[in-house]
């Protein structure tokens, strides 16, 4: 991962953990190569049986294992690692947990259905909760352990390497319905309670934050427990539950609401954008929310009826509810075209990670939404910020500039889509390049799977120079004609990535 480089990394500052954020290597310092696989690498294990096991030689990690077996993290079983559900603070599984917080959120039934996951692990707990039709997006940072994420990336899980430092985290403000740290050592009410108030940010009203682990309730912990519950009355959150080292809270649900606090903390500027957030510095101002919106818990629809009804965010932009409902048909149509001329395996046990790098309004997403997949919806920081749609729809996704790296391990993707490549390495606005086609290509193949597919629609002229680089890259390509209803010059490449070894 070249912006997560802990050699480069260990020089910077550690204020508020500066040095395990992205720090990218400037273009020229960036090397331009192909990834080989381990030696013994195999085609992972489909799902859903990897959410079980994963082939040991693909990570051949074992300090995670060895490390956290006793937890109930994973272990090494012959030539596999397996899973059995466990964590740090659930080391008899996630499941048991898990109907726990179901005696005190509403766990089935639609309510709930975005979940983020802080400090994740091998991503035990989101893993378990796709069955009860919540999306967990997990993140952790790239640490001791080397490869959490990456084990849960195999594992087919939807994972995403990040720290929580001194930026905003790469999401829109109200994303999430359910926010989780097990033991996930965040300092919450530190630095004026900056962490706790990007946690709201985050969180939509209505929504539950579940904490398990120091502090709560934890030995030699009082104070930072008390500063912590002293943080959530400060921004009214309600008081669920505090059972053992678990407490629940619920963010409210009306607008505004600050009392007076010891942590200085007031309410954002109104020129204050909530939903601009790469690389943008931590607010210690709480984001007002607006609840007329109508995306506040118990106003949005259920899931799954929220995947296919226009959002009360899109009506912010020009047309939007036309644009919506326009998208959503278009895509219903092309992904169909996909399976069915094309013949690419979508809905298929062969395709489980699937990245949009493109997103827009998650049409994409929406389309598979019936398929055994799930869709990491990429909206460009330079684009218009529609990510907040997309999670409104019941999705998930990251905001990103392609002119850098991801924050994902190589080989975690099994499909990557993009519509309009070429307008990923444009500024706005403008015809001009501020990065390579190569470099984005190359970046890519970095995060595709040994015979995984990239889809990849532009014009025939960018079309033609995508098919020379992809022959560079070792890829077997196919360039096709959009479906016939969308009536475009546009061109469609379909490339496998051939697996190769040095």
């Amino acid at each position: 991962m070249p912006c997560e480089d802990p050699k480069r990394n260990s020089q910077l500052s550690r204020y508020m953990n500066f040095y395990r954020e992205r720090h990218c290597p400037l273009p020229d310092e960036m090397p331009l190569c192909l990834i080989p696989p381990p030696l013994d690498y195999k085609i992972p294990i489909q799902w859903p049986e990897s959410l079980h096991k994963v082939w040991h030689s693909n990570m051949p990690h074992n300090k995670i294992a060895t490390r956290k077996g006793h937890q109930g993290w994973m272990k090494e079983e012959g030539p596999y690692f397996i899973f059995p559900g466990g964590g740090t603070m659930f080391p008899d599984g996630a499941l048991p947990y898990i109907d726990k917080l179901r005696r005190f959120m509403p766990i089935k039934g639609g309510i709930i259905r975005t979940a983020l996951d802080m400090g994740c692990g091998v991503a035990s707990f989101g893993g378990s909760l796709l069955a009860e039709g919540i999306l967990t997006l997990s993140f952790a940072p790239r640490d001791s352990h080397k490869a959490q994420i990456q084990f849960a990336l195999e594992r087919g899980i939807p994972a995403f390497v990040l720290m929580f430092g001194t930026r905003r985290l790469p999401f829109p403000a109200f994303a999430f319905d359910f926010i989780h740290c097990s033991r996930c050592l965040i300092p919450f009410a530190a630095y004026n309670a900056t962490y706790f108030i990007e946690v709201d940010r985050l969180l939509r009203p209505g929504g539950f934050l579940v904490i398990s682990g120091p502090p709560v309730q934890w030995p030699k912990k009082e104070r930072e427990w008390e500063e912590l519950q002293a943080v959530a009355r400060a921004l009214c959150y309600e008081l669920i539950i505090v059972e053992g080292n678990t407490v629940i809270w619920k963010k409210p649900d009306r607008d505004p609401c600050l009392n007076p606090n010891e942590f200085r903390i007031g309410l954002c500027d109104e020129s204050d954008d909530p939903n601009v957030a790469w690389y943008v510095n931590l607010k210690r101002c709480v984001t007002p929310s607006f609840i007329n919106g109508g995306y506040a818990i118990g106003k949005i629809p259920g899931w799954p009826e929220r995947l296919l009804r226009a959002p009360s965010r899109a009506l912010i932009m020009n047309n939007g509810i036309d644009l919506f409902q326009a998208d959503t048909r278009r895509w219903a149509t092309r992904v169909a075209y996909y399976k069915n001329t094309l013949k690419v395996k979508l809905g298929t046990p062969a395709i489980r990670n699937v990245m949009d790098m493109n997103a827009f309004f998650g049409g994409f997403a929406a389309a598979l939404e019936t398929d055994p997949v799930w869709v990491m919806n990429v909206v460009p920081a330079r684009k218009p910020l529609t990510l907040d749609i997309i999670y409104d729809r019941g999705l998930i996704g990251v905001y990103h500039d392609w002119c850098e790296p991801f924050s994902t391990y190589p080989r975690t993707y099994d499909l990557i889509h993009v519509a309009g490549i070429d307008s990923l390495t444009k500024l706005p606005g403008s015809r001009n390049s501020s990065c390579s086609l190569v470099d984005l290509m190359a970046e890519i193949d970095r995060m595709l799977r040994p015979e995984g597919t990239a889809v990849i629609q532009d014009s025939p002229e960018v079309i033609k120079k995508v098919a020379r680089i992809a022959h560079v890259l070792r890829w077997v390509t196919t360039i096709n004609n959009k479906e016939p209803e969308s009536h475009g010059r546009g061109k469609i490449l379909v490339a496998t990535k051939t697996f190769w070894h040095l």
